[in-house]
């Protein structure tokens, strides 16, 4: 690596800008306003047509890695044949640790993933000043950081969410946290998953929230009695973790409770076809509209105007679960008051009968009672409001999360990187 240059934190993407992937353009934004100069380097190019605000101020340099194995094939093979004549031993150790990873999983990606980080090491890094790498999701781009590292020598670590640990193999995961300098993840729930597994591991599990932006709910919605026909938004990805068919059978108990109410559904998905089908079936359809995915400024023009904020999220059959939606926060700091289930890390952000109201997954007789309660028993919907607002500001201000991951990165690789002391902070 050129060391002349000043010293940036590499961050591996899976892709980049993603419209649903908000809390990492934020974080990026908000640690280079900190002062840390960052290089990314997504596995995917954009696939929306637009993005939100905060990628376009970002100033990170992006580099692409290849998509596919077969068309780049050849500049594949170039990059890595030429980096594993110039560092045998590195890429000898990278090369075992990929067959040792394929015996055990019998999955290609392992050697894309081997070939993208030789693509990465060999025609990216060189010049770009980086002197760490950093992961978000503990699957693809962790195991690319991953190969990066040994093929490299430069130290990594890695950001956990939700589908990345649940649907991955336990012993992958373990393997990644034992290599890593550190690891992040988004709950509580998360680290204690995480912990388990590594049992043993000296590797630190630093536990740090999302959060959002409370400076764009702060006084933003005029608070107003709810009036019928209510209200009711949902916002997601129609996938079967978001536990929507739970929701629209709840939606139809609540009609049949004589309750007059109006649905709005903002998202889209690999399940769009069975969840519109399923609205047609239970006859909501005079009562519900689907706007598919929306920009931020739409999606808080909905907030405003709803009485209540509704979600069923449940274990996905595969294992997949969500950690703690940011759509829940954003409810919860303009004045929307929210149903959830209590899967996950949920309960850590919805208390019941305090922040809102959580019911089991995938009984939408309670979700429906639920959201009857909250719709209206006036003095709980105050109470639910003033404290759910409280607790965002308090413990999931995005800024305020975002400078103790900074001071995480400055820990464990300033303080422990006796061989470059230098710092990845501007000045």
């Amino acid at each position: 690596m050129n060391r002349s240059v000043k010293p940036v934190l590499g961050m591996i993407l899976k892709g980049y800008p993603r419209i649903s992937e908000t809390f990492i353009s934020n974080e990026i934004l908000l640690l280079e306003r900190l002062g840390f100069s960052i290089h990314l380097f997504s596995m995917r190019r954009p696939r929306e047509r637009f993005s939100h605000q905060s990628v376009k101020e970002i100033r990170a340099a992006v580099d692409y890695l290849p998509e596919t194995l077969l068309v780049p094939l050849p500049w594949f093979l170039y990059h890595n044949i030429m980096l594993a004549g110039k560092r045998p031993d590195h890429y000898s150790l990278a090369l075992r640790t990929a067959l040792k990873r394929f015996v055990r999983t019998r999955r290609s990606a392992t050697i894309k993933h081997l070939l993208q980080a030789g693509y990465l090491v060999h025609h990216l890094l060189p010049g770009s000043g980086v002197t760490h790498l950093h992961a978000h999701f503990a699957h693809s781009p962790t195991s690319v950081a991953m190969f990066a590292s040994q093929l490299s020598g430069l130290p990594y670590s890695f950001t956990a969410h939700a589908k990345d640990i649940y649907t991955s193999d336990p012993r992958q995961i373990r393997e990644k946290i034992v290599r890593a300098r550190f690891v992040v993840t988004c709950t509580a729930y998360n680290k204690h998953y995480l912990m388990d597994i590594s049992s043993g591991c000296a590797t630190p599990i630093h536990h740090v929230y999302h959060g959002i932006d409370t400076d764009l709910f702060s006084g933003d919605r005029q608070d107003r009695k709810p009036s019928k026909p209510y209200r009711i938004l949902t916002i997601a990805r129609m996938t079967s973790k978001k536990g929507l068919p739970t929701v629209y059978r709840a939606l139809r108990h609540l009609i049949d409770m004589g309750i007059r109410i109006q649905h709005t559904f903002i998202g889209d998905g690999e399940e769009r076809n069975q969840i519109l089908a399923l609205i047609g079936t239970l006859g909501l359809n005079d009562v519900t509209r689907w706007l598919g995915t929306q920009p931020h400024h739409v999606v808080l023009k909905h907030y405003r105007q709803a009485d209540l904020f509704v979600l069923g999220c449940e274990v996905a059959p595969n294992g997949d679960r969500d950690g703690i939606p940011n759509v829940l926060l954003e409810s919860m700091a303009i004045g929307v008051p929210v149903v959830a289930t209590n899967i996950s890390a949920i309960p850590e952000l919805v208390e019941n009968g305090k922040t809102g109201l959580l019911v089991p997954a995938s009984q939408p007789d309670k979700m429906a009672r639920a959201m009857a309660r909250l719709l209206t028993d006036g003095d709980l919907r105050e109470r639910v409001i003033t404290a759910a607002r409280k607790l965002v500001e308090t413990k999931f201000d995005n800024k305020a999360l975002t400078l103790d991951l900074a001071n995480i990165h400055r820990r464990e690789i300033e303080l422990h990187s006796e061989r470059n002391p230098r710092s990845l902070l501007r000045g």
